[in-house]
């Protein structure tokens, strides 16, 4: 089904009504809504097909009720409202950098800045202040030295929450610095330093320390202390806190951390916390101008999101999806991910792209590892190879369908990828399709055979058939980012990059859902075959053994997101890293793909599909 584009007018916030679906298109719906009728079965088709089902639950968001979404915040009025405030914010920034005043001094102006920034950050608004964020990170770079910075220029003893919070930031967009400084904050015993009486200053220097410690690269010993340290103390203190600004950061940054993050999220829930912060109350700072114009950022891409979510709902509805019965629907889920990981309003192909191409990767799953039969799935992969529409002429009419949603839906986001990048990409996405397909391929043989492999087989193959390389690639393709091939060596599979984050994500997909799989005749999984490779080993012990891994491999994803020897910008590798946070969160408690009712359901609501009281 084609991929219905939107573009941007004035206000930039409305999406096209121009989108005409073809003559052709229409054909095709047709023929998909007829094929996909026919799947409405159990354990058995009218033919006497003997299936497995999975029994997951239906569809959360009607899409009755995602057409009647209303907001007014789309109208012009907000947009120019939110220019005057952008315009606003770059003259208070601006008076700063240039100048030292009452509040910004020789002895605070490092720390300031700091804070400016991750506050800017942090409530989603970093977009409009990219100069101004390079200008002030590159001040604050220039005095930092081997034992880090103090609150400003003319601090002569470094500062464990300025050098911490320096530390994070400056790494986040590429500067070259040491996890070192950090070991001139310990005592002559080793241990982090803290006084008996938590004062709010030191707790907000341990949060910071502790924000630091995430994202540590492979080896930083230092890190990996600053980590159990923090942990502890914020524990401790967050139970002596009352209800207030500071206790609300506290458990959200305890809870998320930084790989588990959404930065949509984070600026839902930090405008909370930014309210209620005496730091950012002071009237002379104007600082309350932040918050408006986050709240109006929030609110006027909540329009924009509506939008765009009623076109994927009509995409999901008019395609016969919500007419099969096997597989999960999460289109809205997917797209809530897409609109967490990035709300620039020109990327709405990005958006929607993501949430059909991962959408239709979880039907293929659902295909491969439950309802299509061995006879069935090797029709359907030689299908996907030759990629034609005549290609369906061999399969059963369920898949007929489904093939064809598929070689439109990539078709058409090859398409809007041709025009960001000036060529064509099509071979890129149609490898990276192949090869999830061979992996889902040799699961299903291992499934219908009852095999065990070893667990370095089943990880290889395991973190081709997740799906992070063919749900990646695509969509970022239509960011309006120049992808050249040198590149997308460096972010798409096989590169090392995509290596770990699939791996991270297999690995713990697996820990949440191995008993769902097994109960339905599924075997292999990373739980058993490392069990069965080490027989004196309990669920427990793989568990903990796998999640040992993980977070090795967390370091190691933070060095080729971040490394600075890098020659790809950060820029370039960012869309593919936060797609890995947000399919990390969704493995926070449970498996929020089979089981989005619950925590996966409230993203939904509070970054979608309810605004911020203005």
């Amino acid at each position: 089904m084609a991929l219905l584009s939107i573009a941007p007018l004035a206000p930039r916030w409305c999406v096209h009504k121009s989108l005409v679906t073809s003559s052709k298109v229409k054909v095709v719906r047709r023929t998909i809504s007829t094929s996909i009728r026919m799947c409405r079965i159990t354990t058995e088709s009218g033919e006497g097909v003997q299936r497995r089902i999975a029994n997951h639950h239906s569809n959360l968001w009607d899409d009755n009720f995602i057409q009647s979404l209303s907001t007014p915040y789309g109208a012009i009025s907000y947009h120019e409202s939110a220019q005057k405030l952008i315009g606003e914010v770059k003259e208070m920034i601006n008076s700063i950098s240039v100048k030292d005043g009452e509040l910004i001094t020789p002895s605070n102006d490092l720390l300031m800045r700091l804070s400016i920034v991750d506050s800017i950050e942090r409530l989603g608004i970093d977009r409009h202040f990219k100069s101004e964020i390079k200008s002030a990170l590159d001040y604050v770079y220039s005095y930092w030295n081997e034992k880090g910075i103090g609150w400003g220029r003319d601090s002569v003893v470094a500062d464990l929450n300025s050098t911490a919070l320096g530390l994070r930031t400056l790494r986040l967009h590429g500067y070259p610095v040491s996890s070192d400084v950090l070991q001139h904050f310990k005592e002559q015993k080793g241990q982090f330093a803290c006084s008996a009486i938590q004062t709010e200053g030191e707790i907000r220097s341990v949060l910071n320390l502790f924000r630091a410690s995430q994202i540590a690269f492979p080896g930083e010993k230092v890190m990996e202390e600053a980590e159990v340290f923090s942990t502890m103390y914020l524990k401790e203190a967050i139970l002596k806190l009352p209800v207030c600004g500071l206790s609300r950061e506290i458990s959200y940054v305890l809870e998320y951390g930084w790989h588990i993050n959404l930065p949509r999220l984070e600026a839902r829930n930090y405008i909370d916390v930014f309210g209620q912060d005496p730091i950012y109350l002071t009237p002379n700072m104007k600082t309350q101008k932040l918050l408006e114009l986050a709240k109006l950022e929030f609110n006027m891409f909540h329009s924009l999101q509506q939008q765009e979510l009623k076109l994927l709902s009509r995409w999901w509805k008019d395609s016969g999806f919500s007419q099969m019965t096997f597989p999960r629907h999460r289109h809205v889920e997917y797209y809530t991910l897409a609109s967490c990981i990035d709300s620039e309003p020109q990327h709405s192909s990005f958006r929607l792209g993501f949430a059909k191409i991962f959408h239709l990767a979880t039907v293929l799953d659902d295909i491969y590892d439950t309802f299509g039969t061995m006879d069935e799935l090797e029709l359907f992969t030689a299908a996907v190879k030759r990629w034609h529409p005549s290609a369906t002429e061999w399969l059963p009419e369920y898949m007929k369908g489904v093939y064809m949603v598929l070689y439109e839906t990539v078709n058409e986001i090859a398409g809007e990828a041709e025009k960001s990048q000036g060529r064509d990409t099509l071979n890129y996405a149609r490898n990276a399709l192949e090869a999830y397909i061979d992996a889902s391929m040799e699961e299903a043989k291992w499934i219908f055979s009852g095999f065990l492999p070893t667990f370095e087989e089943y990880l290889d193959n395991g973190k081709v058939s997740f799906g992070y390389g063919i749900g990646t690639l695509q969509p970022i393709l239509t960011l309006g980012i120049p992808f050249p091939h040198h590149i997308l060596q460096e972010i798409d599979f096989p590169s090392r990059l995509n290596d770990v984050a699939s791996s991270i994500l297999r690995l713990k997909g697996d820990i949440h859902t191995y008993q769902a799989e097994r109960s339905r005749g599924e075997k292999s999984s990373c739980i058993s075959c490392y069990m069965e490779e080490n027989p004196e080993s309990t669920e427990e012990d793989a568990i903990n053994h796998i999640n040992s891994m993980v977070d090795k491999l967390l370091k190691e994803l933070n060095w080729e997101y971040l490394r600075p020897d890098s020659n790809v910008p950060i820029t370039s590798k960012k869309h593919a890293f936060d797609i890995l946070r947000a399919f990390y969160h969704l493995y926070k408690y449970r498996d929020g793909f089979s089981v989005a009712n619950y925590e996966i359901k409230n993203l939904v609501m509070t970054t979608v599909i309810e605004p911020v009281p203005l």
